[in-house]
């Protein structure tokens, strides 16, 4: 997954930022079909639920108002497109947003991160250019840092994000976010609590000051470490991109978490 991804998130910085996935792509070898997965873990229900909240998303009678003129969820895409470049830019927009069912997408995409995979066929962005560079070989390798500037373009537009504009967006569209999210399978569960839980995950990812260690046992690298190979997607995604941006990805979700959570306090 791309830069954008996270664009998106706040509704995008999960999905700029959270949104850029990227698999270990061997020298020349090509990446197998992604499987899809799974992201029905219980049945839907039809019988309306309140779901209880534990980080409520701000009310009001103007936010009330514009909800009234949100579009339907399956006819979403273009306003929200219009929103996102109102806040990214329309030339990352079109260069980086993959535009069908971002919504959906987006909501998919923050809950994967969470878990050991993502859902390559549902990521709301496009994938990171280039492949994989390491040095050594299967049986003993190491990320080359020269992998990090992949992310570079990305990392710029996250770091230049304006969360309280972002997070406006977020607010506006969150009646779509949140049943998108309940539409997955979450009949009782509320968005932007997931949200949170995805992003102090994110937070709390191991920042690694010495060379990341890989080793190839299929197709795809993995990492040597199986304390590391074992972490969420989301946090394998951060190592990923060199400790630079990594931490430059954190400052933004801290403010992010900031935004989203500033109803509770």
């Amino acid at each position: 997954m791309s830069s954008r991804a996270l664009i998106g998130f706040v509704g995008l910085v999960a999905a700029i930022i959270l949104g850029t996935w990227w698999y270990f792509k061997g020298h020349g070898v090509p990446t197998p079909a992604a499987t899809p997965v799974s992201t029905t873990v219980a049945p839907p229900v039809t019988t309306p639920t309140q779901p209880a909240t534990t980080h409520p998303v701000p009310n009001s009678d103007e936010k009330s108002r514009a909800q009234e003129s949100l579009p339907e969820l399956g006819a979403s895409d273009s306003t929200f497109i219009n929103a996102l470049s109102g806040v990214v830019g329309e030339a990352a927009t079109r260069a980086y947003l993959i535009p069908e069912d971002i919504i959906r997408h987006v909501v998919v995409t923050v809950d994967n991160l969470a878990r050991q995979k993502v859902a390559l066929r549902k990521r709301p962005v496009g994938a990171v250019p280039g492949i994989l560079v390491v040095d050594g070989d299967e049986l003993s390798a190491t990320l080359n840092e020269n992998n990090y500037a992949r992310y570079q373009p990305m990392v710029d537009i996250v770091k230049g994000l304006n969360v309280a504009r972002l997070a406006a967006v977020y607010f506006h569209f969150y009646p779509l976010l949140q049943q998108a999210y309940q539409d997955l399978g979450y009949p009782n569960g509320y968005f932007n609590d997931r949200l949170v839980e995805v992003i102090d995950l994110m937070l709390a990812t191991p920042q690694l000051s010495s060379p990341v260690n890989l080793v190839r046992p299929n197709v795809l690298y993995e990492f040597a470490d199986p304390a590391l190979e074992r972490l969420a997607a989301g946090q394998k995604l951060l190592i990923r991109m060199g400790p630079r941006n990594e931490e430059i990805i954190k400052s933004k979700l801290r403010e992010l978490r900031a935004a989203v959570t500033a109803a509770t306090t």
